[in-house]
């Protein structure tokens, strides 16, 4: 398995399976923050400690395979250009931390791209999985059994009382991130949104971009997970989330019948127009592709727009950021040729529907 594999498709292949309430959650993610006991953590660690962590996991992972995920791939980030990287954040496969720490920093990822374990990030390993649609008991039980898997040769740095350690404190116990991606148009133009957010963190649980910490919400999508990882066991977690997720699906179907009755045809409008502008655009900005994607999913969702696959949207979400047009372009482009880049290359892929 070779990096220009995870390069050459925006969409990875489990993005093109559909899975429950897909038509509102996009993903769900499970995350695990694991560290080698006797080990310093990367934050304090010598370079020469990471480095035989690295060596490590290239040495008995490297083109290894557990159960569906097959051969793992092993990917030196002190290797990659800065265009590389940014391809591998825009997928999901790395976080922007560890596109940072370059000199000992690694990933390892399975060939379907459902799996990725980061190396010597802000943590010795950060286990992550996904699966489409709302299935979180299901990634978890999945990601517990890749855990176990890597527990066979490895230690961790694990206390009775307090859980697995890890370098920072609002993860030490379990040392689970849950989250869904969950796209919530309906929610937004009704401005339901803005009084449900502080309701949700009020419940122990922190609404992000679909970058995560730090982003903004792009094209209606937010990332909602937990914070609380100590005192509760993984299963709890999950199912908390689960409960404010399942509200939060009603609520955005509930939202979308309204706007059908309120707004009629100013809806079909507003969704059309958007088709309009990203098939006959010659330059669109992110935010707005991102705008006009949101919209036109919306119309798939409804039924208003039937030329169109789900899992089309889905791939432009991801093909028309900064990364991937510049690894398509195979050169750095300023912002007015991405710009330009972009509506060329989202008119192409929507004449390929038609």
């Amino acid at each position: 398995m070779t990096l220009q594999h995870f390069m050459n498709e925006a969409i990875s292949p489990w993005m093109r399976k559909e899975g429950p309430d897909s038509d509102i959650v996009l993903s769900s993610r499970i995350r695990l923050a694991r560290n080698f006991a006797n080990v310093a953590y990367p934050i304090v660690a010598d370079p020469s400690q990471l480095e035989e962590i690295r060596s490590f996991f290239k040495e008995k992972y490297e083109g290894k395979s557990f159960g569906a995920y097959k051969n793992f791939a092993f990917l030196s980030i002190r290797d990659l250009t800065v265009i590389e990287k940014r391809v591998l954040v825009e997928k999901h496969l790395i976080s922007p931390l560890l596109a940072k720490h370059s000199e000992s920093a690694a990933a390892l990822i399975s060939e379907n791209e459902q799996v990725s374990l980061m190396i010597n990030e802000e943590d010795h390993i950060r286990l992550q999985l996904y699966v489409p649609g709302f299935q979180l008991s299901e990634a978890l039980q999945q990601a517990f059994e890749i855990d176990d898997w890597l527990e066979e040769k490895i230690n961790y740095a694990f206390d009775e009382k307090r859980g697995y350690l890890t370098s920072c404190p609002t993860n030490v116990g379990t040392g689970m991130r849950a989250s869904v991606m969950m796209h919530l148009p309906a929610l937004v133009v009704t401005k339901q949104i803005n009084r449900m957010l502080p309701a949700i963190n009020q419940l122990g649980l922190v609404v992000r971009g679909i970058y995560g910490e730090g982003s903004e919400a792009q094209g209606n999508i937010f990332q909602i997970s937990n914070q609380i990882t100590l005192g509760k066991p993984e299963a709890d977690i999950v199912a908390d989330l689960q409960s404010v997720v399942k509200q939060l699906i009603e609520y955005e179907r509930y939202a979308r019948e309204q706007l059908i009755k309120q707004l009629g045809v100013q809806l079909e409008d507003r969704i059309y127009r958007s088709y309009g502008v990203l098939e006959y655009a010659r330059i669109i900005e992110s935010q707005e592709a991102a705008a006009c994607l949101s919209n036109v999913r919306l119309g798939i969702d409804l039924g208003l727009i039937k030329n169109i696959s789900r899992n089309i949207l889905n791939e432009l979400m991801i093909l028309t950021q900064p990364g991937f047009l510049q690894q398509y372009a195979k050169k750095t482009l300023n912002a007015n040729e991405r710009d330009q880049l972009r509506a060329s290359l989202i008119r192409q892929r929507l004449q390929l529907e038609q």
